[in-house]
């Protein structure tokens, strides 16, 4: 197998105290970057680099909540200050307001988008300026989410920027390309302080946390795992090894990764002259209304007692 070696690179995580954005720093220091961590908590932050630098990586921390672009400049400067350059950014920093449609105030809805949609916008472009300036490429991977891919329950807010990130993915791969910039989101499925509520998977991440590992039909059929499950990605995608992948949405969890499709038609009829809705109607059920699509992440598979 290829070696990844990030030695020389450098990498700013948001949202990395803790959770997913953890593990991604750990492996990205694990493989040689040096990596800016980001939260809005200075403990969370600090206790995070001096786990990256106890394993023997290099790590410095930068409190602020991305969203705005002063927070998305901070974090590129800190690492251009701190380690000369920037050449990895994992867009990962994320809140939750849940609540279904008619119960969503605008608050709840500014605030995740701001986190999510605008802050890996803002952290993207910031980023991206910086990369060009060096001529040297680059690696941009944004933190996407099933709700992103199929829509959830009570999550407006979440899966609407989860679903705009897969579409930066597409847009920015485009743009970004000549300059030698790869964009991927990531869709990672794992036990973190976000899925552990989820009623189906509770017992098991109760039972993780007492040292009893998750279930081969959880890492294998529902592709379900701890954080580190999903960290081999990011380097993966921010080395030599994967400088042809771009443009990607390909989700990790447990033993599982899989690449998701693009959206696309999948079927189509004509009519001579345009569509009235007399004809749509007489023609949807046997036509392009044949088998519709199916919405909402599928409920998990647990085996019969």
């Amino acid at each position: 197998m290829p070696s990844i070696d990030l030695t020389g690179k450098v990498a700013v995580v948001t949202g990395s105290g803790r959770g997913l954005g953890l593990a991604y720093a750990h492996a990205l220091a694990a493989a040689g970057a040096s990596v800016v961590v980001n939260d809005i908590d200075e403990t969370v932050a600090e206790q995070a680099v001096k786990s990256i630098t106890a394993a023997g990586g290099t790590a410095v921390a930068e409190v602020v909540p991305v969203g705005t672009t002063e927070a998305a400049e901070r974090l590129v400067n800190r690492a251009v200050e701190e380690f000369g350059r920037l050449d990895i950014l994992v867009t990962n920093a994320g809140i939750l307001r849940d609540k279904v449609l008619w119960k969503m105030t605008d608050d709840d809805f500014d605030a995740v988008i701001t986190t999510h949609l605008k802050g890996t916008f803002t952290c993207a472009r910031a980023a991206a300026v910086r990369m060009r300036e060096q001529g040297e490429g680059g690696t941009l991977i944004l933190v996407g989410s099933p709700a992103g891919q199929r829509g959830n329950f009570g999550q407006t807010n979440y899966a609407a920027a989860k679903a705009g990130i897969a579409a930066f993915a597409r847009t920015w791969s485009m743009e970004l390309g000549r300059a030698n910039i790869t964009v991927n989101a990531i869709v990672p499925v794992a036990a973190t302080a976000m899925t552990e509520t989820i009623p189906a998977f509770a017992p098991y991440v109760e039972a993780l946390k007492n040292g009893e590992p998750f279930p081969a039909f959880l890492r294998k059929g529902e592709g379900f795992g701890t954080p580190e499950d999903c960290a081999g990605l990011v380097p993966f995608l921010a080395s030599e090894a994967a400088r042809g992948v771009t443009g990607q949405a390909i989700g990790i969890g447990g033993d599982k990764v899989a690449l998701w499709s693009h959206p696309q038609e999948i079927r189509a009829a004509y009519a001579d002259g345009g569509w009235t809705p007399e004809a749509l109607a007489d023609a949807w059920s046997t036509s392009v209304g044949a088998e519709l699509q199916s919405v909402g992440i599928p409920a998990p598979k647990f085996p019969e007692a």
